[in-house]
């Protein structure tokens, strides 16, 4: 069997693994099999390619497996009473180490698809999963100003769901014209080239003189930018920190919330009990549009280049899509 491993920084090689077997019932019940069919990467994937999380370097070899967990695929064996083996799911495995042809996990860590959904778009309800959850905890979103930091795959998202939710302005701020590009078709109705400290003048001629009641930070990770949206919040409004940030951050500017009495709320861990499964519904209905954010798909054999392509945003890469060898596309 098949799996992947990052052996060093930006080198990822495929390995032969022994395969999965179940636990005993009485031990550790309700466990699958998991086999992945297509996944696609997030930006959560990138620090343990790249070398470096929460401000510390990375050890190699990692383990095998890291670093994948959007996916769909089959059910192949389970130990426990909720799913069938044959059942086909969306699958979030725990730690993120779902690079393998197949691999034990919860069955609670899946949902049953929409049949009305191809599988590339019934996978994009795990990311979209994240957003509504971050979404949830946001005020009535009729008539209000927003600016979303970072307009990757999730900034995207934001965008679909802002727009979804009757938000007046969404202003998408990026320094990657590419990325801009697609801003419009997701929902925002203003971009602005630049980062959000270098932005406030210009988001302030968009609203006329003002700034957004909302900023939402989705960057995160090595290039963390909350200073970035607490500069650019209106005085007496909320940040949303979406973009996972180190452990430690330095310099955060917290006198300068302070200041403008903004409220800070974070988001993390959706349920799959009602938020997944409401992301996928969303996306059933045509209530989003995710379809433009899939930029580009590669086999299991060529996961390297999918990597590459991914965190060097080639030819404007937003969601980048990897086929296991037990896909089976529509026309087969």
């Amino acid at each position: 069997m098949l799996a992947g491993q990052f052996v060093g920084c930006r080198d990822l090689r495929i390995v032969e693994v022994a395969e999965p077997e179940l636990p005993d019932s009485t031990t550790v019940p309700g466990q699958i099999i998991f086999q992945p069919e297509m996944t696609c990467l997030c930006g959560s994937d990138l620090p343990f390619f790249d070398s470096e999380f929460e401000g510390h370097s990375i050890a190699y070899p990692q383990p095998i497996g890291m670093s994948l967990h959007e996916m769909v695929g089959t059910v192949v064996a389970t130990n426990g009473l909720r799913w069938k083996p044959g059942t086909r799911v969306l699958a979030v495995p725990p730690g993120q180490q779902g690079l393998s042809e197949r691999f034990v996990m919860p069955e609670t860590r899946a949902i049953s698809l929409l049949p009305a959904l191809s599988d590339e778009l019934a996978m994009l309800a795990q990311p979209f999963g994240t957003v509504v959850w971050a979404l949830k905890k946001l005020p009535n979103m009729i008539d209000r100003d927003v600016a979303v930091v970072g307009q990757g795959p999730i900034g995207q998202m934001f965008n679909s769901g802002l727009r979804n939710l009757g938000a007046r302005r969404i202003l998408g701020i990026d320094p990657v014209e590419s990325r801009l590009r697609v801003s419009r078709q997701m929902g925002a109705t203003d971009t602005v080239c630049a980062t959000g400290l270098e932005a406030v003048d210009a988001v302030r001629d968009l609203l006329d003189g003002d700034l957004p009641e909302i900023v939402i930070e989705a960057v995160g990770h090595k290039s963390q930018a909350l200073n970035d949206a607490i500069v650019l919040a209106r005085d007496f409004g909320q940040v949303l920190v979406f973009g996972v940030p180190p452990e430690k951050i330095d310099g955060v500017m917290l006198r300068a919330a302070m200041w403008k009495n903004l409220s800070l709320t974070t988001s993390l861990h959706p349920d799959f009990e009602r938020t997944f499964p409401l992301a996928m519904q969303w996306i059933a209905e045509g209530r989003v549009n995710l379809t433009p954010l899939i930029t580009h798909r590669f086999s299991l054999s060529d996961i390297q280049s999918a990597y590459d392509t991914f965190r060097d945003r080639v030819d404007g890469a937003q969601k980048v899509l990897v086929v296991f060898p037990s896909w089976k596309s529509p026309a087969s």
